[in-house]
């Protein structure tokens, strides 16, 4: 059943992503990866937010490793960075991992403490 769960929410986080990205690069002339920042961004909001309520190992699953689990994207940050650094702009593969790096780190926090704060 939990590995349904995990398909479930993949299934949902996979296209998001994708489709969400699309969406936010096109609104940028820049070769910074703005798409990817705010996938991975927001889904550490979520994800922290999960963290902070009690929730059950369904929702967890469902919620936290499918839907976030895919919805962010790790290995895509690394691949933009390293065609960063490739094509000659290191401030801007730099300033990728500088920025997704503090950026999640603080949703994530963000996201724990209003979810503490919604069921405190």
């Amino acid at each position: 059943m939990t590995v349904l769960l995990i398909a479930i929410g993949a299934a949902l986080g996979a296209p998001l992503r994708y489709l969400t990205d699309r969406a936010v690069q096109a609104r940028h002339s820049s070769v910074f990866p703005w798409g990817t920042l705010t996938v991975n961004v927001s889904g550490s909001l979520l994800l922290g937010a999960l963290a902070g309520v009690p929730t059950s190992p369904a929702v967890a699953a469902l919620v936290g490793t499918g839907f976030c689990g895919a919805l962010t994207t790790w290995s895509t940050l690394s691949y933009e960075t390293l065609r960063l650094a490739r094509s000659g702009t290191r401030r801007h593969a730099l300033a990728n991992v500088l920025v997704s790096v503090v950026a999640g780190l603080g949703a994530a926090s963000l996201g724990y403490v209003l979810g503490r704060a919604l069921t405190g």
